[in-house]
């Protein structure tokens, strides 16, 4: 999970890519990049942190021009060197930089094609510098000097052609505009704006829409499942459908956690789509205990107020705030580390006491992912006078690894994994569980756009969209994610660093 932002106008572009990276933050907070072009110079400021202490106002300065791209990290395999900041540049040919979100699935068997056919030097491990390095090694097939939109079309068609997995990219090339495209099943979101000043057009895609809304953008519409979309460095806009077989199948999970309710993605609110979960929610716990003796509904800010407050219209319940945020902290679900999450819990959350005392009380979160967190804010509620605590869960039991961008732990940390639903009660603390159906969230999902017909669900079912996930594959993104792994690449990480400081 990953931020990006392109655009294109008649005047520098570096405060309208500063501004929507940071509205798409909370996509990642590792890392921030921004590029752009000024005829035929480049300028680059990326580095490890949040938006606003990467770049200051000497940073702002430097990056001129008319278009330029942004990314926001949120590291996939928990490494944290600022070497994998985004953009990436190669500078052949034509000079082409690329943001990208999402994860391949075939990338090493790509990076070893990529060195022995296409002589090119992979400098990282990301993924994104594979994208990138594909992108431009199809370019570079045209064999001309001066390119034009059918080119990169037929590039993009090369991409599609050879990569497997989830990516959303924007990709400048030198002189010349900007490229999006979408991967063949649409898995990750990205869309497209445009704004008037001035009389001239001008361009944005990103990954949500509230990046074009806070800037006054237009929203057109969605980069489709396959889609190209260029903007030339005139403010020109071109799409074109470069896949053979496009159907989209969006990550599901985007809509329960990852993007921020006041985004539309695949003409679906996400806001709306929230409300119904909690409705939903509200109908199985009627079903499942119509005598239910709930008192109060809390809901763990911030993702989950919303299918939390609708839950307790439909139950006739008080919704209560009983959690107060420390907003200082970052998600807890993208930290990369467990000691960390656990550590980041108690200074992230406080509980106001008089909701709890003396009460039953329904916790409700978007998810349930390792369960450290669930039992910690559990144990709050108890300290805080709860009587009983019972906690719903808007999304179904997340019992899988998700293999395209988000950065889930491996099976066996996963705390749904091989347990039933009364045993996850019991490893969390709670007198009663409640998890979403899957049907349900699909349909809660899907009534906002009935010709969605297919989700990407597999961190609830193990079925993965996309062709290349196999048991080999699993088995290796296990050994890049495991909470021991990421200690040992940060132990390494932090080796470098106070080699470098003492030299």
């Amino acid at each position: 999970m990953c931020g990006i932002v392109g655009t294109v106008s008649h005047r520098a572009v570096n405060q309208s890519i500063y501004d929507a990276l940071t509205i798409l933050q909370h996509r990642g907070q590792d890392a921030a990049g921004i590029m752009t072009g000024e005829g035929s110079q480049l300028y680059l400021r990326k580095s490890n942190g949040l938006v606003r202490d990467v770049f200051h106002t000497r940073h702002m300065m430097r990056l001129r021009g008319n278009m330029g791209i942004g990314h926001v990290r949120y590291p996939t395999a928990g490494c944290a060197s600022s070497a994998e900041a985004q953009p990436f540049y190669v500078n052949s040919p034509y000079g082409i930089s690329l943001a990208h979100n999402g994860n391949l699935v075939n990338a090493e068997e790509l990076k070893e094609n990529l060195f022995r056919e296409d002589l090119r030097h992979i400098n990282t491990e990301s993924d994104s510098e594979v994208l990138l390095n594909v992108l431009a090694h199809e370019l570079q097939l045209c064999g001309k000097l001066r390119i034009n939109e059918e080119d990169v079309f037929e590039a993009v068609a090369g991409v599609h052609r050879r990569c497997q997995g989830a990516y959303a990219a924007v990709a400048m090339i030198t002189g010349f505009g900007i490229v999006a495209f979408r991967d063949p099943s649409g898995i990750r979101p990205l869309v497209y704006g445009k704004r008037e000043v001035d009389g001239k057009n001008e361009y944005m895609v990103a990954s949500e829409s509230v990046a074009l809304d806070s800037l006054g953008f237009e929203l057109m519409d969605d980069v489709q499942p396959g889609q190209a979309l260029f903007l030339g460095k005139d403010s020109t806009l071109a799409t074109r459908q470069c896949a053979d077989k496009p159907e989209l199948a969006p990550c599901i999970f985007e809509h329960v956690y990852l993007a921020r309710p006041d985004s539309i993605m695949d003409d679906v609110s996400v806001y709306k789509s929230r409300l119904r979960m909690g409705e939903m929610l509200a109908d199985k716990i009627l079903l499942e205990r119509p005598d239910h003796d709930i008192d109060v509904i809390i809901p763990i800010p911030d993702t989950s107020r919303t299918s939390a407050l609708q839950m307790a219209n439909n139950l006739g319940v008080k919704y209560r705030e009983g959690f107060i945020k420390n907003r200082y902290i970052g998600r807890t679900f993208i930290m990369p580390g467990q000691q960390q999450r656990k550590k980041s819990v108690r200074q992230k959350l406080n509980a106001i006491d008089l909701e709890f005392r003396g009460k039953n009380v329904m916790l409700v979160d978007d998810s349930i992912v390792r369960g450290t967190t669930s039992q910690q804010i559990i144990q709050m509620a108890r300290d805080a006078g709860a009587k009983k605590v019972y906690f719903a869960s808007a999304s179904p039991p997340v019992r899988y690894p998700n293999v395209y961008g988000i950065d889930m732990p491996t099976r066996a940390e996963l705390i749904a994994h091989g347990r039933s639903v009364e045993e996850i009660a019991e490893a969390i603390g709670a007198d009663w569980l409640v998890f979403q159906d899957l049907d349900d969230l699909i349909e809660a999902v899907r009534k906002g756009n009935s010709k969605l017909t297919r989700f990407d669900c597999s961190v609830f079912t193990g079925e993965y969209v996309s062709g290349g996930v196999s048991a080999d594959y699993l088995q290796h993104l296990e050994r890049m994610r495991s909470d021991n792994a990421k200690a040992e690449r940060l132990a390494a990480d932090q080796e470098v660093i106070e080699l470098h400081n003492n030299a």
